[in-house]
């Protein structure tokens, strides 16, 4: 399972790299809202939908996503966003009763098509946005993945080697406290280097870290939302497409919530226009 999973991210990470550095927006869009795509189509099979209307999900999704490339507007981009922040703090809670087994998840296949939208669309609606209108978006975009990255490494070695306590053991038993507190951790340490690197001064590094960290706590509830609704629909993965790791929403979970909470921060705080 490791030698799958390590094998897979070798292939993915360096494409993914090459898209945000070296391409167009428009590649790099295609990219995003081909994962994106993929991702309705394995939500939409935890929510039950029979093949056909999964085609049309994902298909629905893509239009949307086009259209909002098409208007290329800032002002429709930062709404997006703001709509997709607010959406986790309801998630939060969803996962919090989940928790203490008061289940409020939608039974409606209706709402939790929904739902899939608010995860999907503004996750590639805040990186659009940091490509297309931030003069560094790039090395925003690389922060975000390396952010998410590192968190998730630091977790998982770190919940193997001492996570004793669960961090919510209805949802998601396998993750730990002692794990979380390792991916907190290496937030503040690749935000430390993000800021010295860029010469930022005091008053924003101090809020980039601060942002950097409660990114990586979005994260860990992108992931808990993920495994809260394959645990209602019964299924351990989203899909099977990447060896080792599942579906490809298996991978982008933590990035539904971690790009418009890193997003909505930067514009909060003044570190994009």
């Amino acid at each position: 399972m490791l030698k799958n999973r390590i094998i897979t991210a070798l292939i993915l990470i360096p494409m993914v790299i090459v898209f945000i550095f070296f391409v167009d927006t428009i590649w790099f869009a295609i990219l995003f809202a081909a994962f994106a795509a993929i991702g309705a189509w394995e939500w939409g099979g935890l929510c039950k939908l029979s093949k056909s209307i999964k085609y049309i999900y994902a298909t629905f999704l893509l239009l949307m996503l086009a259209v909002i490339y098409w208007l290329d507007n800032r002002y429709l981009y930062n709404t997006i966003i703001l709509c997709g922040a607010v959406y986790w703090l309801f998630a939060i809670v969803l996962i919090v009763s989940y928790q203490k087994q008061h289940n409020l998840l939608p039974t409606s296949p209706a709402l939790l098509i929904i739902i899939g939208l608010l995860l999907l669309i503004p996750m590639w609606s805040g990186l659009i946005l940091l490509k297309s209108f931030s003069a560094n978006g790039a090395a925003l975009i690389m922060m975000l993945m390396l952010l998410i990255w590192g968190a998730d490494t630091a977790a998982y070695f770190a919940g193997k080697k001492w996570g004793k306590r669960k961090l919510s053991s209805r949802v998601s038993p396998g993750k730990t406290w002692e794990g979380t507190i390792a991916g907190i951790a290496s937030a503040v340490v690749i935000a430390v280097c993000y800021v010295i690197a860029t010469n930022k001064n005091l008053g924003d590094s101090f809020m980039f870290i601060g942002l950097s960290m409660l990114t990586v706590i979005g994260s860990v509830f992108g992931d808990l939302m993920e495994s809260l609704v394959k645990r209602e629909a019964g299924q351990k993965n989203s899909g099977n497409i990447l060896p080792g790791h599942g579906g490809v929403m298996d991978r982008i979970d933590s990035l539904t919530a971690a790009s418009p909470i890193f997003v909505f921060g930067l514009i909060s705080i003044g570190l994009i226009g």
